[in-house]
C-alpha cells in the first residue's frame, strides 16, 4: 500500500523530539510539507535537517510554549494568517506526574490549559480551511491512561480523557465535510518523556531505573518498549486518503498493554 501526502501541509505539535519527531519524519517521507511546533528552536532546526525533502516540499518550524496559553494563542494566530493546515497533529508535552492526592486545583487548571485549551484552539484555527476544501485530518496524541488510569499520572488521566470525548463530539460535526478526527492512545515508547517518568518512579520506589524499565517491558505482552517510528507509521496511515472512513475512534498503540477491550 502506497501512502502519498504530496501537496498536503501538516502542523505537528511537540515535534522537536520523541513521538512528534517520528511523526514529522514519516509525514515528510510521504510527501507532506511539515511545520514543526515546539519550544526548543535548536532541536527543531536539527529535526528540519533530518526531514526528507523534495523540491515540492517546504518544511519550517514554529516556536511556541504550550505551558503559557496566552503566548501560545498569539503565536498560533500569527501562523494561521499566512499558513493553511491539511493535517493537524495535536501533541504537547505531558504535565507533571503525581497522584490525585498530590495535586491541587491549580495543577488541574494548568494541565487543562496545556492539554485541552491548546488542542481546541489550534483545531479551531485549522478547521475553516479544512471545511472549505472538504478534506482534513485531525489526530490527537492521547494516552492509554484515558481507558485505564495510571495513578501516578492524575493530571494526564483527567484532561486527556476530556480531549478524547471532545474529539468524539467534533468528529460527528465535521464528518460530512470530509474531515476525520481520531485519537491515538499511547503506550510505552522510547522517548525522553518515558525516561523522565522512569527516573521519577525509580527515585520514589528506591530502585534502579533499569529495574523500572524492565518491569515496564514485562507488563507489555510484546515484552518491549515501542519505537517512535512505529508511532509515525500509524499517524501516516490515519493522515492519508486510505483512512477516510476511520473517524471518531481512539486507537491504542501499546504492544497489547491495555487489558480492557
Amino acid at each position: 500500500m502506497n501512502i502519498s501526502l504530496k501537496g498536503k501541509k501538516a502542523l505537528i505539535g511537540g515535534s522537536s523530539g520523541g513521538i512528534g519527531k517520528a511523526i514529522a519524519i514519516q509525514l515528510a517521507s510521504s510527501g507532506a510539507s511539515v511545520t514543526l511546533m515546539a519550544r526548543n528552536v535548536d532541536k527543531m532546526k536539527a529535526v528540519l535537517r533530518s526531514l526528507p525533502t523534495t523540491p515540492e516540499q517546504h518544511h519550517q518550524y514554529l516556536q511556541v510554549d504550550f505551558s503559557h496559553f496566552d503566548g501560545f494563542k498569539l503565536a498560533l494566530s500569527k501562523y494561521f494568517v499566512k499558513n493553511r493546515v491539511d493535517i493537524l497533529v495535536n501533541n504537547t508535552q505531558g504535565p507533571e506526574a503525581g497522584s490525585a492526592l498530590e495535586k491541587n486545583v491549580e495543577d488541574y487548571q494548568h494541565a487543562f490549559d496545556l492539554l485541552f485549551k491548546s488542542v481546541v484552539h489550534t483545531t479551531e484555527l485549522a478547521l475553516p480551511h479544512m471545511r472549505e476544501q472538504h478534506w482534513g485530518r485531525i489526530i490527537n496524541v492521547a494516552s492509554i491512561s484515558v481507558k485505564e488510569p495510571l495513578n501516578y499520572l492524575a493530571l494526564s488521566n483527567t484532561v486527556r480523557a476530556a480531549v478524547v470525548t471532545w474529539a468524539k463530539s467534533l468528529s460527528i460535526d465535521v464528518a460530512q465535510d470530509g474531515i476525520t478526527v481520531n485519537n491515538i492512545l499511547t503506550g510505552y515508547f522510547d522517548t525522553e518523556r518515558i525516561a523522565q517518568l522512569t527516573a521519577k518512579k525509580a527515585e520514589k520506589l528506591g530502585i534502579s531505573k533499569s529495574a523500572v524499565r524492565q518491569t515496564m517491558e514485562e507488563q507489555v505482552p510484546a515484552k518491549r518498549i515501542g519505537k517512535p517510528e512505529e508511532y509515525g507509521y500509524l499517524v501516516g496511515f490515519l493522515a492519508s486518503d486510505k483512512a477516510a472512513y476511520i473517524n471518531g475512534i481512539s486507537i491504542p498503540i501499546d504492544g497489547g498493554l491495555l487489558k480492557s477491550l
